[in-house]
């Protein structure tokens, strides 16, 4: 049999064999971006609720603060939310498959976004009963009638909702930029695990400190 790394060279690093392997590709930040923010809602906030974790609260911290940064240089803020029909009845097969959705029922106060981090009146509500804030909305439609060719992506979980929106950006022919510490999930192994997916093959991960360059950068006309 033979290797396909001779005895003296050294292992691959995940990074350098994804790199190998053709995943290096990068996608240039566009010229009108909007700052959407999936899910930053009680149900992942309320230690009560059985989707809340710790992680959750520390990355609200940074959704705040891009929030304030995006309205200050005139970013779009996007919101989603997550509700169901009594009994669930529009939430399909992801309703049944998920039990901690039955948060989102009419009447629970989980589905109710923070004090701390509250939609304006001019900003846009997407309100959503799957994974993606895409599917079965409106939102592709009216991004690209505002003309946004690019989204920065926050939210929870990194794993779940934050993902498949990032994918389905994507495929809308939206580009996505994820923001590291403004999203969160129950534990850090699905967190850097998606992070690292979603980079190699569907956006350009990037901290908090590059995304408010960039919000910063596209007031000035830098970006």
């Amino acid at each position: 049999m033979t290797s396909t790394t001779s005895a003296t060279s050294a292992p691959l690093t995940l990074e350098s064999d994804y790199e190998r392997a053709g995943f290096a590709g990068h996608l240039p930040f566009g010229r009108k971006p909007a700052l959407l923010i999936v899910d930053v809602v009680q149900a992942y906030l309320d230690p009560a609720s059985p989707l809340y974790a710790p992680p959750f609260e520390e990355a609200l911290r940074s959704n705040e603060r891009l929030v304030a940064v995006a309205r200050e240089v005139g970013v779009p803020v996007i919101f989603t939310s997550v509700r169901y029909a009594a009994g669930g009845i529009d939430g399909g097969l992801f309703f049944r498959k998920v039990k901690a959705l039955q948060s989102f029922l009419p009447g629970s106060p989980l589905g109710a976004f923070p004090d701390t981090l509250q939609p304006r009146g001019d900003e846009l509500v997407v309100v959503k009963q799957y994974a993606s804030a895409f599917f079965g909305s409106s939102l592709a439609a009216t991004l690209t009638s505002l003309g946004i060719d690019t989204l920065l992506i926050t939210g929870f979980s990194t794993s779940g909702c934050v993902r498949a929106t990032t994918l389905d950006a994507l495929q809308s022919g939206f580009v996505p930029y994820v923001v590291r510490e403004a999203c969160g999930d129950r534990d850090a192994r699905p967190h850097e695990s998606n992070l690292f997916d979603l980079q190699a093959k569907y956006a350009e991960v990037v901290g908090e400190s590059r995304a408010v360059e960039l919000m910063r950068g596209t007031k000035s006309g830098a970006v």
